[in-house]
């Protein structure tokens, strides 16, 4: 019969270094792909026909918005959606600045097999840490 697995015991730096290390990785997921704008919505203001946007910026930098040809329905909002939109406080201009700007739901291939190298990498990364702790386990339990 082979001997009780006695697990190592973790000392309170060994702790402490763990957490920190999950720590900077949660981080670097969070904040990375945002830093690299990959994480960002793509938005492309799209006009409908006979609706024309101009833009123009004063010294402060403040964008001032001009629209031509604007109505509600001109963006495709019925009564009722102009209602909602009115209820929210939005006027047309406001609410043709939202609905012009829809968002790019596009996948982006690369940026999923990037995610699964990664993910598959840290499991084999954990496989190959715990080989001697797994094999001992495994010999307590079966043999």
């Amino acid at each position: 019969m082979a001997q009780k697995y006695i697990p190592p015991i973790q000392g309170r730096g060994g702790q402490i270094f763990d957490v920190l290390c999950l720590l900077v990785m949660v981080f670097a997921v969070l904040f990375v792909p945002v830093w690299l704008n990959i994480a960002v919505p793509s938005r492309v203001r799209v006009l409908p026909e006979g609706v024309q946007l101009t833009e123009a910026a004063d010294a402060d930098g403040n964008v001032t918005q001009t629209w031509t040809g604007l109505t509600w329905e001109a963006i495709g909002q019925n009564p009722t959606m102009q209602e909602r939109w009115q209820a929210l406080g939005y006027s047309v201009e406001g609410a043709a600045d939202i609905v012009t700007q829809p968002f790019d739901y596009t996948l982006d291939v690369g940026g999923i097999a990037m995610t699964a190298v990664v993910i598959l990498g840290y499991f084999v990364f954990m496989l190959v840490l715990s080989k001697r702790e797994y094999k001992d386990v495994i010999a307590e339990k079966f043999e």
